[in-house]
């Protein structure tokens, strides 16, 4: 692990590992994943892997401010002093931007945090979408069933991810082909 991904570690445990024990499952096993993905991403990996470490920060009880965890964990993590490219990342991963849209952040997002389309952005959308609540490998499809059956069929995050899905689905697939172009 990289520094920023040190830090990032040791962050996301002091936020998430006694206030929210079952999403810290989650975070360790996206970023474990995200660890085994850096190789796709060449001198991205520390980025990625403190990323993927910090992706739901924003749902912690100390930074969530909006309810939109991605855009709450993006800026605690810009006041905090982690670099923007991560901040930005965490910002926009797995399809944020249609869930700010749902919620009424859309611009507030674009605003403030650049996304970006890279061998990074999506493996870092595959490590988390990929990873079930408590750790588990899932498939694409598993880990959606399991969103839509946890929130319900009238949660703004379920209506969010109707549309979110081919974005998603595209940024599975890159990262699917870059595995098979450079098997480990």
């Amino acid at each position: 692990m990289g520094p920023s991904s040190q830090l990032a570690a040791a962050t996301s445990q002091r936020h998430l590992r006694n206030a929210l024990p079952r999403r810290w499952l989650h975070v360790q096993a996206v970023a474990a994943k995200a660890e085994g993905l850096a190789y796709l991403v060449g001198d991205d990996a520390d980025v990625l892997t403190a990323a993927a470490w910090l992706h739901d920060i924003g749902y912690a009880p100390d930074v969530a401010d909006t309810g939109f965890h991605a855009l709450d964990g993006a800026r605690w993590l810009r006041r905090q002093g982690f670099a923007d490219r991560i901040a930005a990342l965490v910002a926009h991963h797995s399809c944020a931007v249609h869930e700010a849209d749902e919620r009424g952040l859309g611009q507030a997002l674009a605003n403030e945090f650049s996304r970006e389309e890279t061998a990074t952005s999506d493996a870092l959308w595959y490590a988390d979408m990929t990873t079930g609540p408590d750790g588990q490998d899932l498939t694409v499809d598993e880990r959606l069933t399991e969103i839509r059956q946890r929130y319900g069929p009238d949660d703004v995050v379920t209506r969010f991810w109707q549309r979110a899905e081919p974005m998603l689905r595209h940024a599975i697939r890159r990262t699917q082909h870059r595995l098979s172009a450079q098997p480990m």
